[in-house]
């Protein structure tokens, strides 16, 4: 993030989209990890409700931006493959600022949503969360209180959220390839191609594991 900012040379939007990214990274990671090692140092490993709200707001506003962030991408690597002339002008300043606002605005309701469904819920405590930080799932197996309506708010946004995210990077890529095959040269189509792998890599990591970890059996 400060290489970004300060080289000039950077001042790109694919590296604007980047820098959004990294900081989402910090975020996405430090409000489990620092709570986590925290955890490592003391005997009795303790969280309040407040906090345990607050943890899973920030873990899912940030999840939320981040899939948003990396379709955002997508849309610049479909910009400067399939219109490079007019790429100046679909991803200007203004673009790229109003793109990165509105991950974060999805990223906001997303987590607003499903935290004040699960704020109305009763938990007779204390109680022990199988797992090292509080994640919706776990969360819900605490709660004395019917959690349906929690489970069908959780399916519905994620759904919505995850399939539309997932849809606006798979349109992007359908129009990439086309034009990828296009390119007679094999240089010009490894150029084309080096650029998108390293985020087709993240996104692979990104929807492999979040599969895995919320589709698994009990």
């Amino acid at each position: 993030m400060v290489v970004i900012r300060a080289d000039s040379h950077l001042k790109t939007p694919m590296y604007f989209f980047l820098f959004h990214l990294s900081f989402l990274d910090i975020c996405y990671s430090s409000v489990t990890v620092l709570k986590m090692l925290m955890n490592f140092l003391v005997e009795h490993k303790t969280i309040s409700v407040n906090g345990c709200m607050a943890q899973m707001f920030i873990f899912i506003l940030a999840a939320g931006a981040e899939i948003f962030n990396l379709s955002a991408m997508a849309y610049d690597h479909y910009a400067a493959i399939c219109d490079l002339l007019r790429y100046m002008e679909r991803m200007s300043k203004g673009i790229c600022v109003q793109l990165v606002s509105g991950t974060w605005t999805i990223g906001f309701f997303h987590a607003l949503l499903n935290t004040v469904f699960i704020s109305k819920l009763r938990f007779c405590g204390p109680n022990e969360i199988n797992h090292f930080n509080c994640e919706f799932p776990p969360l819900l197996h605490e709660s004395s209180t019917d959690t349906l309506t929690n489970q069908l708010v959780l399916l519905t946004s994620v759904v919505i959220f995850g399939s539309s995210s997932f849809l606006l990077m798979l349109i992007s890529y359908i129009y990439i390839m086309f034009t990828i095959w296009r390119i007679r040269s094999a240089e010009g189509k490894h150029n084309a191609f080096s650029t998108c792998s390293s985020h087709l890599i993240v996104v692979g990591l990104w929807y492999l594991t979040a599969f895995f970890q919320y589709t698994k059996p009990s």
